[in-house]
Parts: structure tokens; sequence; C-alpha cells
């Protein structure tokens, strides 16, 4: 079979890694523990994943034929998924400015880092924590701070009732607790 016809391309692999857009003039706010796990996962892909990839690449190349060598083929994509990877977080270090919640002296108010139970539109508590662009998790209630409710929820304060742009339209928010601490329960 022809190489023309097994060949991968690295058009489709060669992914914007370019970290993702922030409103204009603000700042890459994260929290101290977001900060540290993008840090780990530099580390880990840097020093621990990268290095043995290499290695069976390294040899799977020494093998001869690499066109048909199947270690060699996923070591090489696997290292551009890595390389991508590591540029991203780097760049997204660099930008980063960490704001710790535990330090937040206003806390009758809704700022960065705040855990908010509020009460929506249909009468349902929910509880969400405002957190960086970088560690946002909706399983686990970890909203961006960019986001339309974190953006609704910012500067009230318990009692406060407001409305939130959501893709189902408007929907108000009664704010029922606010806390800065990581424990959700």
């Amino acid at each position: 079979m022809s190489k023309a016809f097994t060949k991968e391309t690295d058009t489709e692999e060669e992914l914007d890694d370019a970290p993702a857009p922030l409103p204009a003039g603000s700042k890459n706010y994260i929290t101290p523990e977001g900060f540290q796990r993008l840090q780990d996962e530099l580390k880990q892909l840097w020093r621990v994943e990268r290095p043995k990839v290499v290695e069976v690449v390294s040899w799977a190349a020494g093998n001869g034929d690499r066109s048909e060598n199947g270690d060699y083929i996923y070591g090489k994509k696997r290292l551009r998924e890595i390389d991508r990877r590591v540029r991203f977080l780097t760049k997204r270090l660099e930008i980063a400015e960490v704001v710790d919640p535990a330090r937040q002296t206003n806390r009758d108010r809704v700022y960065f880092g705040a855990t908010v139970t509020y009460v929506d539109g249909q009468d349902r508590e929910r509880t969400v924590r405002i957190v960086g662009i970088d560690e946002t998790d909706a399983d686990a209630g970890d909203i961006s701070w960019i986001s339309p409710l974190a953006r609704a929820l910012m500067r009230t304060q318990e009692g406060d009732v407001v409305e939130v742009r959501a893709p189902g339209g408007v929907e108000a928010a009664e704010v029922i607790e606010i806390r800065y601490d990581r424990d959700k329960g």
C-alpha cells in the first residue's frame, strides 16, 4: 500500500494551543489550588510522560520501517499532543494571577473564589464556586468567573435577587449563602 494512503496528516492534529480568550483588559484569575493543579500537570507531562514516549519512539525508530511501525506512529502523535498541552499550560501559567479566596476580607459579598448557594427560578437550591476559567468543573459545581451566572452573582449579598441570562432565557436567582471555604457541604 502506498504511503500516501497511510500517512496521517499533521494539519488535522495541529490545533490551536492558544489560551482561551479572556474578556478584554481582564486578567487570568486562578485559585491557588487551580494554579497548583496546572503546575503539577505540566511537571507530570514534562518530567514523566514525555521522556517515556521519547524512549518508545527512539526504540521504535531503530526497528526499521517507520511507515508501518505502530509504536513509532502512535508515539510521534502522542509527542505532538504532549507538546501542545505543555505549550498551552506554559502560556496559562505565565498569564495567571493567583487570587486566594481565604484572604478575602469582605466576606458578605460574592467575589472570586466564593462558594454561593442560591435558589433558581424553579425553586431548586444550587451551590456553585466561582473559579478561574482553567479550573471549571461543572460536575463539582466550579464555574468560571466569566460565566453568565458568576457575572450575575458578583458583588451580591445574601438575600439579593439577580437576573441570569441563560440559553433558555432570563431566570431569577436568590442568593442564600456566601462562603469562602472549599467545603461545599
